[in-house]
């Protein structure tokens, strides 16, 4: 009987709380590797978060950089080379959050290999980090450099203004200046002109009311018969006679003129149209040109200062009279004699 009890004793003993507490055990497990998996994607979901939110920083801050190097004349190439790059690496950034996007989906769907994919999505967020540090750093880098273009822009700014000023004022003073001059100038002319009206008057006094010798506006006209024979250009003797008055005329003139004023008396020579026949004189540019000279030479001879003496010769160009007749040619071929400024 004591056998037999035992036996029943025996078949009778109880294995459920030991499956209970295996089952407990897994569960406990599960629930733990659910626990830290939630976890690890709660703290990544809140990293990918705020790495959208750098992204956007960083994309408005490329937008204003790209606005202001826009503006900026010098630096441009660099400025572009390093926002060409700094797009480069954002877009990166969008390909590597899209692929970790990725991993979070696929460990949604397997949480086997999820402390795995965890593990490598903290990695890649840190690298990512890491990039994003880097991209600040280079952010931070063109922004001195626009603040250094920017001073330089202002300094040249600056010294165009100065030099603008500087202008106005050379400008200023060139305007009076030339004020002045035109007065002087003005002065000048009116006292040659008082000289000149004082010399002509000399030479009425001197040569008297000659037949061939004639006041013509601001010039005293020699008629060429006066001074020369005809066709020559050698002073005939009556002619060196009427040209010592005015070689005195002259003394004087030039010893009653200030230095400062720069005068000459011009001589000019003047044929009438007929063309001259000569061996001597190929033309009646020669012809007048030839007699100018010999006037000068004369006066100089006398005592007249070479700078103030200048010949001409103008040919039948430049007539007084556009007949045709013997009187016409006789008023044409003639010496002018005037006072002018060198």
């Amino acid at each position: 009987m004591a056998t037999a009890r035992a036996r029943r004793h025996q078949r009778t003993i109880d294995y459920w709380p030991g499956f209970v507490d295996a089952l407990s055990t897994m569960l406990l497990v599960i629930i733990f590797l659910l626990s830290v998996f939630m976890l690890a994607q709660f703290f990544l979901a809140r990293d990918i978060t705020g790495k959208d939110t750098a992204l956007l920083r960083l994309n408005k801050q490329i937008e204003e950089l790209t606005s202001l190097l826009a503006l900026e004349r010098t630096g441009k190439a660099d400025a572009e080379a390093n926002a060409g790059a700094l797009m480069a690496t954002l877009d990166t950034e969008r390909k590597d959050k899209a692929r970790l996007q990725g991993l979070i989906d696929a460990g949604n769907t397997n949480a086997a290999g999820a402390d795995q994919k965890v593990l490598s999505a903290q990695q890649q967020l840190e690298a990512e980090k890491q990039v994003s540090s880097r991209a600040l750093a280079q952010v931070e880098i063109l922004n001195q450099q626009i603040a250094a273009l920017r001073r330089q822009l202002a300094a040249i700014e600056d010294a165009l203004a100065a030099s603008e000023n500087r202008d106005r004022e050379s400008q200023a003073k060139i305007a009076d200046l030339g004020s002045r001059l035109n007065v002087a100038l003005a002065q000048k002319v009116q006292e040659l002109a008082r000289y000149r009206s004082d010399f002509f008057g000399r030479l009425r006094q001197i040569l008297g009311d000659r037949t061939g010798v004639r006041v013509v506006g601001d010039r005293f006209v020699f008629q060429s018969e006066v001074l020369f024979d005809s066709g020559q250009a050698s002073l005939n003797p009556a002619g060196r006679t009427e040209l010592d008055g005015l070689a005195t005329a002259l003394i004087d003139l030039q010893h009653e003129i200030p230095p400062e004023i720069p005068w000459v008396m011009r001589v000019d020579g003047h044929t009438d149209k007929r063309k001259i026949q000569s061996a001597a004189f190929a033309s009646n540019w020669e012809l007048s040109s030839a007699r100018a000279i010999a006037v000068v030479q004369y006066l100089i001879s006398k005592g007249v200062s070479p700078d103030r003496l200048a010949a001409t010769g103008f040919g039948e160009f430049q007539p007084l009279d556009p007949g045709d007749g013997e009187d016409a040619y006789r008023r044409n071929r003639r010496i002018e004699l005037k006072i002018t400024e060198k």
